[in-house]
């Protein structure tokens, strides 16, 4: 299991959340308030995907993105699917080495995976499962 100190990171870190994050406690609880746009487009940057990638993974249109930049607060449940893949992000940057070959590796369709890019799988929680199985699967060394 990730440290909540990596997923914080992985949305922006203390500069995105104007304070330490320093439990799993207060991750939930911000989560449950509603994430700062800024962890949406910091999570971006650090993984190199593009604006259109992560909407998709997200299940967020467009338009619904612009308005959340607008207001600078996602609500609770688009803050928890983007604390689903920056969960994902971080786990696969530490599994394969970088956030580089993460980011490859999340493109990529995958065969354990029936041949869905891991991203795609994202937008739903046993989708997220399926991606997080084969993650712990290349951890310990077995080929996925």
């Amino acid at each position: 299991m990730l440290h909540t100190e990596a997923l914080v990171e992985a949305l922006g870190g203390k500069k995105v959340f104007k304070r330490r994050i320093v439990n799993v406690d207060q991750l939930r609880e911000t989560v449950k308030a509603g994430l700062p746009y800024a962890s949406l487009e910091a999570l971006i940057g650090k993984f190199g995907l593009a604006r259109e990638e992560a909407a998709a993974a997200l299940h967020l249109p467009q338009r619904t993105i612009a308005r959340r930049k607008k207001e600078q607060k996602l609500q609770a449940d688009e803050s928890d699917r983007l604390l689903r893949l920056a969960r994902v992000g971080a786990q696969a940057a530490a599994t394969l080495g970088s956030e580089e070959k993460a980011v490859q590796w999340l493109r990529r369709p995958n065969r354990a995976l029936g041949n869905h890019a891991p991203l795609d799988l994202i937008g739903s929680d046993i989708g997220t499962r399926q991606v997080e199985e084969v993650l712990g699967r290349i951890e310990h060394g077995n080929i996925s």
